[in-house]
C-alpha cells in the first residue's frame, strides 16, 4: 500500500478512536480528581487502548525488558531518544501513568489537546526561561505526588536516527527527588514516520527496549550514563 494511503488511514483511525475515547475520560474525570489528582492512572488506561487501536492495524512493536519498569505506583523519571510523531503513541503502550511535557499550542488542538489536559500533560513554551524553570518545579512536584514524569532529553525529535546531546533537566529532576531514571530507547519509529514527513506511513516494525533504572545525586552523571545506554543501542 502507497505509505501516504497508510499515513491517511492511520489518522483516520486516530481520529475516529479519540473521538470515541474522549467521552468516557470526561465523564470520569471528577472522579479521577477526588481520588486520583496527580497520576490520573484510569485516564492512562483509556490513553493506552487509544495508542493501542491506532498503532497495531499498522505497527508491530517488539518488547524488551519491560521487567525493567518500576511498579505503576512507583514515581520516577521517564527518558527516551525522539524519532518520530510515533513516538509518543508507541510509549504509551507501555501502560503506565507518565506525564509528557509537551509544547503549549497542541493543548489547543481539539480532542487531543483536551486529553492532553484531562491526562495532566504538563505545558511547555519553548525558548522561554520562566516556562521550563515552571516545567521543572511542576515535575518535582508531581513526582512529590506520587506522580511520573516524562522526558525527551534531546528536545526535538533526530532527523537521522542519532542520539543527539542531551538537555540536564530530566536528570536534575531525577538527583532533586531520588526518583528512579527509566531510560528507554525506541528503534524503528523514524524510518516509519520520518520527522518532517507526518503524512507518510511506511511499512514497518518497532522495538522497544526498557533499560535498568538508574539513580543517583549527580545530573551530569545520570545525563551521559543515560544517553550512552541510549546511543549503545542504536549503534
Amino acid at each position: 500500500m502507497n505509505p501516504k494511503i497508510r499515513g491517511l488511514l492511520f489518522y483516520a483511525v486516530t481520529a475516529c478512536s479519540a473521538v470515541l475515547l474522549i467521552i468516557p475520560m470526561i465523564l470520569q474525570h471528577p472522579f479521577v480528581l477526588i481520588f486520583d489528582r496527580y497520576r490520573r492512572k484510569a485516564q492512562f488506561l483509556i490513553a493506552g487502548i487509544w495508542a493501542s487501536l491506532t498503532l497495531f492495524p499498522f505497527v508491530k512493536i517488539e518488547y524488551e525488558g519491560l521487567e525493567n519498569l518500576p511498579s505503576p505506583d512507583t514515581p520516577a523519571v521517564y527518558v527516551s531518544n525522539h524519532q518520530s510523531f510515533l513516538d509518543i503513541y508507541t510509549l504509551l503502550t507501555l501502560r503506565r501513568s507518565f506525564k509528557f511535557i509537551s509544547k503549549t499550542s497542541i493543548f489547543l488542538y481539539p480532542i487531543i489537546g483536551w486529553a492532553m489536559s484531562l491526562l495532566g500533560m504538563i505545558p511547555l513554551k519553548r525558548m522561554d526561561s520562566r516556562s521550563q524553570l515552571d516545567c521543572l518545579k511542576q515535575c518535582i512536584a508531581l513526582i512529590s505526588k506520587g506522580a511520573s514524569v516524562f522526558f525527551f532529553p534531546e528536545g526535538t525529535r533526530s532527523k537521522d536516527g542519532k542520539v543527539a546531546a542531551f538537555k540536564k533537566g530530566a536528570f536534575s529532576v531525577a538527583a532533586k527527588t531520588g526518583a528512579p531514571i527509566v531510560p528507554i530507547t525506541v528503534i524503528g519509529t523514524g524510518k516509519i514516520m520520518p520527522s518532517g514527513y507526518e503524512t507518510v506511513l511506511n511499512p514497518g516494525s518497532v522495538r522497544v527496549v526498557v533499560h535498568p533504572t538508574m539513580s543517583g545525586t549527580n545530573a551530569d552523571d545520570l545525563c551521559n550514563e543515560a544517553r550512552n545506554v541510549m546511543a549503545q543501542e542504536l549503534v
